[in-house]
């Protein structure tokens, strides 16, 4: 009837429009990824297994590296701009940071301005959660704040220890984030960390304002070690 049709209008659209691999690993947030085919995603799905124990009654495993730990690494010392506002990636620093710069990262397409994957540091797998300040100036906002706590509460749930990289100017404002429910969405990630026993280190490479600082794992809400970037 007319009545339904106004309550709830049909949009044409392809399949994949209504939910390909697209749709879901860059709008819905529903997939974690998306490769070319059979025999890439099969491949990439075994070297996800290979970060991660096989029960959460297990620790992860620990594979050999010739990577030194105690290394050091020049291009950190210039990879932070000097103003706060100019961009870099974060995505940089991680993969100067860990193992053979070997970084899973999970959801890629979706809220790009947090960054979340697997790596290894001295041969142990590790969580890495960062802002991106090259998208949205490293703001968190809704879709960032709950890709954030899922992946952090995986990792709690599998004995795997977080680094938090934090550069983070506060929430995104304007209406449709308060709408949304920034407040609630918000506090899931601050929830995530603060209920997380697994050990968690926060390294502040530039900026931490307001209640972003709060919930991305401050002393406040019991982060077991805090940097400051030097």
């Amino acid at each position: 009837s007319s009545g339904i049709n106004a309550e709830w209008p049909l949009r044409p659209g392809s399949q994949e429009e209504l939910g390909g691999s697209g749709v879901h690993c860059g709008t819905s947030g529903v997939a974690a990824g998306a490769w070319e085919n059979d025999v890439h995603t099969l491949l990439q799905t075994r070297r996800l297994l290979q970060f991660l124990p096989s029960s959460n009654k297990e620790k992860p495993p620990i594979c050999e590296t010739t990577d030194p730990a105690d290394r050091e690494v020049p291009a950190l010392d210039n990879i932070v701009p000097n103003s706060p506002i100019d961009p870099y990636d974060m995505k940089h620093v991680v993969r100067f940071l860990v193992d053979e710069a070997d970084f899973f990262e999970i959801m890629p397409d979706y809220a790009k301005n947090i960054v979340v994957g697997f790596a290894r540091m001295a041969g142990e797998t590790v969580g890495i959660v960062g802002n991106q300040p090259l998208v949205a100036a490293g703001c968190l906002d809704i879709n960032a704040s709950v890709k954030g706590a899922r992946f952090v509460r995986f990792c709690d749930s599998f004995n795997i220890p977080l680094i938090i990289l934090e550069d983070v100017p506060g929430f995104l404002p304007g209406t449709q984030q308060e709408h949304g429910g920034i407040i609630k969405h918000g506090a899931k990630l601050l929830y995530a960390l603060a209920e997380a026993t697994v050990p968690k280190l926060t390294v502040i490479t530039r900026k931490a304002y307001g209640g972003a600082y709060v919930v991305m794992n401050s002393k406040h809400i019991r982060a077991d070690i805090n940097y400051a970037w030097p």
